[in-house]
């Protein structure tokens, strides 16, 4: 694994446990949507570069 991969990872593990909290907090659909959609990109990209 190199560093790009590895930051990708992260970061995308980062914003999903803010998906989690947003959601539960009651936070607007869209918004936990749209931190989802970049969640699920950061993990692909960052497994793509493996």
């Amino acid at each position: 694994m190199n560093r790009g991969s590895t930051l990708f990872i992260l970061l995308g593990l980062f914003l999903l446990g803010g998906v989690y909290s947003f959601w539960k907090q009651k936070q607007s659909k869209s918004v936990v949507a749209l931190m989802a959609v970049g969640s699920l990109m950061a993990i692909i990209a960052g497994l793509l570069q493996l």
